[in-house]
Order: structure tokens, then sequence, then C-alpha cells
């Protein structure tokens, strides 16, 4: 018989730490842990019924907003007539998300998708792709990079955390990433295009597979590519016969604001390779590599298939997904609202010493919390005291970055103005905790 669901905290601890094993314990960011009972768009309410603004969109898959009656009908019609069809035979519901997701990239390329089940397995074939179609092994990721923690995405991923003590793929070297904040070069976009280019000269053959570049790092801190960086990157990686791969598992689907879902356009470059996953689903799992037709024919001759990749049910979210941001204008919204948070956590600036940088575009924002602005030393501690209180006052953040120094907001793109000066107070009331 199944037992009837155990919503007390020592129950639900007390599971979790029993049965899971510790690969899936690790992420416990609160010293208490929070438990979720239910969400409704921004909001979130846990198992005692506390109501938290949930700055963090389950780690930016919940794009549109926490169930979604849209998302949803079209996932429970989908589920109540097929819920499962396996890719060796064929639906309607994914080819048409295909081509749908085809339609919303650059004008003039026959691009074609394939469906995996998440981001990590997205940016693992997107690899693949790379080194099939060039014949050529090696990568150029950034420092600072985050693009999942499966074996195979960990050996591009620039953060240590995520790179577990055991011999990961190879062919892989780190250019510095141009944070204008804390990176070597400061501001100088042309000085970390050198620095690529001593990269590609020192650690590698000179043929290139291609670059991953997030548009803005995500876990990373929230680092905006500066204009003229990607441009300039995918210019050097092509002339080595490399492609151009972008990442916008969190960066995609408008949340970076305007009249756009990708964050790429905004930089004047297209592609070779685009990932995509978290928000394309708001919550249902699914991922996607969308690419030029003639990569993808580079591995037409093996089988590679993901079982739930082009999962019908989370498909049919997906195509819903798209349709309510166009019908919400969450584009626009995130533009307008992110504009107005991003003025809010300004204003703290002036007010808390310990915040060393505000930074962010549409609805990705960060504060770096620092023990002091010329040093710009990480204040790990405090970031700590801080990240607990956020709790306390009703907010749902992230704690990221190499240093874990770093306050991550990622909201659902549905957040509205009205939500803007509590998120503030209520920030400012957690940065408070320091003074005590």
């Amino acid at each position: 018989m199944t037992q009837p669901l155990d919503w007390s905290t020592k129950g639900v601890v007390n599971r979790r730490n029993t049965y899971y094993a510790a690969t899936q314990r690790k992420f416990q960011p609160f010293e208490k842990p929070l438990i979720l009972k239910r969400g409704r768009g921004q909001y979130l309410w846990d198992e005692e019924d506390n109501r938290l603004t949930d700055l963090l969109g389950m780690n930016l898959c919940i794009s549109v907003g926490h169930a979604h009656p849209a998302v949803n009908a079209a996932a429970r019609e989908q589920a109540d007539q097929l819920p499962h069809c396996t890719t060796m035979f064929y639906h309607p519901v994914p080819a048409h998300f295909a081509e749908e997701l085809a339609a919303t990239m650059p004008a003039g390329e026959d691009w074609v998708v394939h469906f995996t089940n998440s981001g990590s397995e997205a940016i693992d074939l997107a690899m693949m792709m790379a080194r099939s179609y060039t014949g050529n092994a090696d990568l150029i990721a950034l420092q600072g990079s985050y693009h999942g923690p499966t074996y195979g995405a960990q050996s591009v991923t620039g953060i240590d955390n995520f790179r577990h003590d055991v011999v990961l793929p190879g062919n892989v070297q780190f250019a510095p990433a141009p944070n204008a904040y804390r990176g070597a070069f400061g501001g100088d976009t042309a000085a970390y295009l050198d620095a690529l280019d001593q990269t590609i000269k020192s650690g590698t053959t000179g043929k290139l597979a291609g670059m991953l570049i997030e548009p803005v790092q995500g876990y990373g801190g929230i680092i905006p590519m500066p204009d003229g960086y990607m441009q300039g990157a995918f210019e050097r990686v092509r002339a080595r016969g490399g492609l151009a791969i972008v990442d916008e598992v969190q960066s995609g689907f408008g949340r970076i604001g305007g009249n756009t879902l990708w964050a790429f356009d905004a930089h004047g470059v297209v592609p070779d390779i685009a990932v995509m996953a978290k928000g394309i689903g708001n919550g249902y799992p699914l991922g996607a590599v969308v690419t030029k037709r003639a990569i993808a024919e580079a591995m037409a001759d093996k089988f590679l298939f993901h079982t739930y990749g082009a999962n019908p049910m989370s498909c049919a979210a997906g195509r819903a997904v798209l349709q309510v941001i166009k019908d919400e204008g969450l584009t626009e919204n995130c533009r307008t609202v992110g504009a107005a948070l991003l003025v809010g956590l300004q204003d703290l600036q002036q007010r808390h010493s310990v915040i060393g940088d505000v930074r962010g575009c549409g609805l990705m924002m960060a504060i770096e919390l620092v023990e002091d602005r010329t040093s710009k030393k990480p204040a790990t501690d405090a970031t700590v005291a801080v990240f607990e209180e956020t709790r306390r006052q009703g907010l749902v953040v992230s704690k990221s970055g190499p240093d874990r120094n770093i306050l991550r907001m990622v909201p659902p793109m549905c957040l509205s103005m009205e939500d803007v000066q509590p998120i503030i107070s209520s920030m400012d009331a957690a940065l408070a905790v320091l003074n005590k």
C-alpha cells in the first residue's frame, strides 16, 4: 500500500536523508530545509502556508509562472491521450514544436531540432555535434561558466564546485571571462579577446571544434557578455574551423527582455548550435539543441536518442510556453520590471557598503557582496547571513558564484511592478541583519 504523504518537516527531512544518494542531497542551501507545497505565478507556499516570492524560478525552470493554467492544460490534455511516445514512432506534437522553435531562430538558415531530457544532456550533445562535424577535438569555454553537472558538461564548466574528482573528458581549455567587475582586464573587451587568442595558441592544436558561451553567465554570477565579445570570439573560433555554440539554457526564452527570445540576438551573432532547456517547459522536463542541418547530418550514421527528449506531454507544455510568452507580453515585462528592479537594487547599493556590485539585464539580476569595495574580497560569510534572512523576509533567492558571495535573482517572467517595492524592502531588511 502506498503511504499517505507525510508533510511534517521531520518526515520529509528524514526520508530525504535516508533514501537520497549523497549526490542528490548536496543541494541544501538553507540551514533549515525549505519544504515547498504549492506555487502560483511568481509565488510559492511552504508546508506551513507561508507565502514567498520566488526570485529563483526553481533554478530558472519556471519561466511563465508556477502552475500556469494554459501550460498545465496543454500537458494534461496530452497526458490523457498519450503521455509518452518513443522517438522511433511519430507524433505530431514534438514535430510541431520543433517547427515552432526553428522559426524563432535567425532567418536564412536551415534549422533542425534534437530534443533532450535536460540542458546538461543538450550540452553533451552540442559538444559531440561540434566534434563530429568539424573533425576537431579542442573546445574552448570561459572561466566561471556553468554548462551542467553531467560527465561531459562538467568538462566545460569553469567552477570547481561542479567538477568532481574524476578524470573528465579532455581537450577543453578555459579562456578568461569578460567580467567588468572582477575580471583580469576589467571592462577591456579587446584584452579579453587577445587573451582568447593566447588560450587558443597555447592550449590547443589550433584546430577547434567550437567555443561555448553563455550570453549571460548564470550560476557564475549573472555576468553579461560585453558588446563585441561574442562576435569577436566566434570570428576567432570559426577562423580555426570551430563552431559557435551558444548556451541559452538560462538566458533564453525572453528572459533578458526586449523583442526577442534569444540573448544572442543582442550581440549580432548567429550561432551554429544553440542549447536551450529550463524555461522551455515551465517545469516539465525538456531540453533541446537547435542547429544548422548540415551539422546535425554529420551524426546521421549512428543512433543517438534521449528517452524522454521528445516526450509529447513535455513538448505540448513547451508549445504552450511559447504561446503564453507571446500572449502575455512577457519579454517586454522582463524589460520593464527588470529595469525597475535594477534601479531598486542600485539604491540598496548606495545604502549598504557590503554590496560591491549590482548587475543584470531583464529578469536576470545579481548583487555581489564584498568585505570592502576597494579589495573586492568576497564576503562569503556575510552572504550566508543575508541569504538566510531573505527567506525570513519572504524571498527565495540563489546563493551562487565561484565564491558563493552573489545573490542571484532570476524570477518567473510574470513578476510584476507591484512586486518590485516589496522585494526591495525585504532585501533591505535582509541586508540589515549585518548591522545587528
